[in-house]
């Protein structure tokens, strides 16, 4: 009993320390700056520019293939902190700041085919086959794939009211 216990340690031992010497030896070197720019996008992952992530949209960002105002949930504000980091110049005076947005179900025509909840990236559609669905209004993030794939248009994106609990201090206006 003893010895099986012994040899199975020595054994894990072993195997961790061969999988930390090659987690160092093979580690996969990556551009500094996409890794800073992906810390700066919101990483809700939810597909609103294009890409299949927030990685992505990064090393878009970073090659140029992107441009800075690639992320909608970002708004101006992200746009701006972009072009400062990248160091270029862009235009944002036509860009203007769309308030924050959730989908909301009418469920007087909901039938409950389910297209909605498998295009949600953040799965913030909960519900059943041939039932009403619903939306977790915290985990939404108003990319609106939801609305368009919904068949019966019950589906509607509404602005966020400003609660006690929603209202969010403004950021200072930086002067020049």
């Amino acid at each position: 009993m003893i010895a099986a216990i012994a040899s199975l340690t020595s054994l894990g031992l072993g195997l961790g320390v061969l999988l930390g010497i090659a987690a160092k030896k093979l580690k996969v070197e990556t551009n500094p700056l996409v890794d800073e720019i992906s810390e700066m996008l919101p990483g809700t992952q939810c597909g609103q520019c294009g890409f299949p992530g927030c990685g992505h949209a990064a090393e878009a960002l970073v090659s140029g293939d992107a441009p800075v105002t690639v992320c909608p949930p970002g708004g101006r504000s992200l746009a701006e902190e972009l072009a400062k980091r990248l160091g270029i110049t862009v235009d944002l005076s036509n860009m203007k700041d769309d308030a924050p947005i959730f989908a909301k179900v009418r469920e007087a025509t909901c039938i409950g085919c389910t297209r909605c909840y498998k295009v949600c990236p953040t799965d913030a559609i909960v519900g059943a086959p041939k039932q009403i669905h619903a939306v977790i209004r915290d985990a939404c993030t108003g990319c609106k794939a939801c609305i368009d794939v919904c068949p019966t248009e019950c589906l509607v994106a509404i602005p966020i009211q400003q609660t006690v609990q929603t209202w969010h201090w403004p950021k200072p206006a930086i002067a020049a």
